[in-house]
């Protein structure tokens, strides 16, 4: 494999949610240089990158190694989503373009359909893009270099099962739009956070014997009823 140099840390972090590299496996820089066909330095770079991020600790006598996040680590980050999306499609509502609506609404449009058919297959890169797309019209790059890092690392940590009711859940995607393409920041907290809420039901612990943690993160498994929010 050969990348460009500036890609090496999105590829070793690819590999690291992908599972390629185990949890406090080490990570050598001569290895990944080879394996990405790049030197040295943007390999070490990129590991610096990932250790602020998260992803790699540096461990004495080891040198780098893939983290290995605890439970409450990996509880703590779906309880930031929950917080940090809502606010997210907040400052989308007051922030977005025509060029977010554009994206945002045909996105729902092809969620909807493909929900409708049981096509359920591309649904999950749908959902994310969605979510990618709106984080990117709150107009906060830190925000959403932040939301981007959390998928990442839920991506990681949790195994997700396919969702109960697709349909609903891209009924809440339109009805989130719907309020951020008439500037209602407060619908659009309101149903995102009851979304994203729903969606943590289905977040399972990748770590083996864990004690499923992930109801404490969530105060109800009932779907989002758009209908009871609207005016």
């Amino acid at each position: 494999m050969r990348i460009p140099a500036h890609s090496v840390c999105t590829a070793i972090r690819d590999d690291i949610v992908a599972g390629v590299y185990e949890r406090g496996s080490r990570l050598t820089e001569e290895l990944l240089a080879r394996r990405y066909g790049v030197s040295r330095v943007p390999v070490r770079e990129a590991l610096r990158t990932l250790e602020a991020e998260g992803f790699v600790v540096t461990r004495r006598h080891a040198g780098a190694c893939v983290a290995e996040p605890t439970e409450q680590e990996a509880a703590d980050l779906l309880e930031m989503r929950m917080l940090l999306e809502p606010l997210g499609a907040a400052r989308a509502a007051q922030r977005r373009t025509e060029a977010h609506l554009k994206v945002l609404r045909g996105l729902v449009r092809l969620g909807q359909e493909r929900a409708r058919r049981g096509n359920s297959d591309d649904l999950r890169s749908l959902g994310g893009w969605f979510h990618e797309t709106l984080a990117q019209a709150s107009g906060s790059p830190a925000l959403t270099s932040t939301l981007a890092q959390l998928r990442h690392k839920i991506a990681w940590m949790y195994a997700v099962e396919a969702p109960a009711g697709p349909v609903e859940s891209w009924a809440e995607h339109g009805g989130i739009v719907d309020a951020v393409a008439r500037g209602d920041s407060e619908r659009a907290r309101t149903i995102t956070a009851l979304h994203t809420e729903r969606a943590t039901a289905a977040h399972r612990l990748r770590f083996p014997g864990r004690a499923d943690r992930t109801e404490r993160v969530r105060t109800s498994q009932h779907p989002v009823n758009i209908t009871s929010l609207r005016d």
